[in-house]
């Protein structure tokens, strides 16, 4: 009995002292973004544009890269009210090779050193599979893959040089568990997940970090430019609902919080939101159970419609009786406020 509980009682000392050092290697890689250069894909707006006013915040010299240029200057003025050191922002387009080795080449010209970079650039395709074709997956795939694989190539010879960096890929909880209706969006989310993976062991000797990001729903404003198919109407209406309810959604604002902390320290991944916790729990200890449920929820969402539903539209181009309304309240209020709209 004596031998059992000195052996339990060793298991929780060992325990205790990885925690504590990890607690100390944790504080000791701590990084201030006063004066760093930070990279942002899809900075014009949405997410991107509210981890660009938080980098500001802590005086950081930020650069947004984005198709828009119209929605990237009206997105500078707010960043550089949030008290960034400078802005600059790039019209790029991630999918093309060619533009993400000019943007950064034109960074490291003003700025001579990427210190942080962002891949958060994305898009979202709703529906049913029937109405899904190989171009969904091919655009998904070249947004979420490709173009941040481009993107850190690009940038990690510098980091290499300098010993240095901090990459953040901004994945989703669609890259750890499919969600129904967005098959496209989950497929590539996985594959961002496992180069993100790949490459943290890979670029760690250099004193790279990066970390993967999986944020549940989060208050935005981006329903209304998801791309919808099959009954557009009411594919927007269930994700634009679920988008906005407090509880299964989180602000936007405390997402990129917890991004930048993750950042900050080079931690290897950040889950954000109590149910994408609870749902990557459930995905690695109950894949069966998780999967049941999956194929129920399927039953309860729009049913695949004739030919129209193949053209996709935009949220913003579908209305029904239940969004806009109270219901999706808080969804438009950070549409506005993060330039969506």
């Amino acid at each position: 009995m004596l031998t059992r509980q000195r052996f339990f009682l060793g298991m929780l000392a060992g325990a205790g002292a990885m925690f504590a050092r990890r607690r100390a290697w944790r504080r000791r890689s701590a990084i201030d973004f006063s004066g760093r250069t930070v990279v942002i894909t899809g900075g014009s707006r949405g997410f991107g544009l509210v981890l660009a006013r938080q980098f500001a915040a802590e005086g950081a010299n930020v650069c947004l890269l984005a198709r828009d240029s119209g929605e990237l200057l009206h997105a500078k003025d707010q960043v550089l009210t949030a008290g960034a050191g400078s802005v600059m922002t790039i019209s790029c387009d991630v999918r093309s090779r060619d533009s993400v080795e000019d943007a950064i080449q034109a960074i490291l010209g003003v700025y001579t050193a990427i210190d942080v970079l962002v891949n958060n650039a994305g898009v979202i395709q709703m529906g049913p599979l029937e109405h899904m074709t190989a171009q969904d997956f091919d655009q998904a795939i070249a947004t979420h893959f490709w173009g941040p694989l481009y993107l850190m190539q690009a940038c990690m010879p510098a980091m290499q040089r300098r010993g240095f960096g901090r990459i953040v890929n901004i994945a989703s909880i669609g890259g750890r568990l499919a969600i129904p209706h967005l098959a496209p969006y989950c497929a590539s989310k996985f594959a961002l997940v496992g180069i993100s993976d790949s490459v943290r062991s890979e670029v760690a000797r250099y004193g790279i970090r990066v970390t993967t990001v999986f944020p549940g729903l989060m208050r935005t404003g981006s329903p209304i430019n998801a791309h919808m198919k099959g009954r557009h109407d009411a594919e927007f209406t269930w994700f634009a609902i679920a988008d906005a309810l407090p509880g299964l959604s989180i602000s936007a604002e405390r997402g990129a919080a917890q991004v930048l902390e993750a950042c900050r320290h080079g931690d290897a991944d950040l889950t954000i939101g109590l149910p994408a916790r609870v749902a990557s729990v459930a995905a690695v200890l109950a894949p069966g159970i998780v999967a049941q449920v999956m194929a129920a929820a399927t039953r309860f969402l729009p049913k695949p419609t004739d030919a129209t539903g193949n053209v996709a539209k935009a949220g913003r181009q579908t209305k029904s009786r239940w969004a806009p309304s109270v219901l999706t309240r808080l969804s438009d209020r950070a549409a506005l406020a993060n330039n969506e709209a």
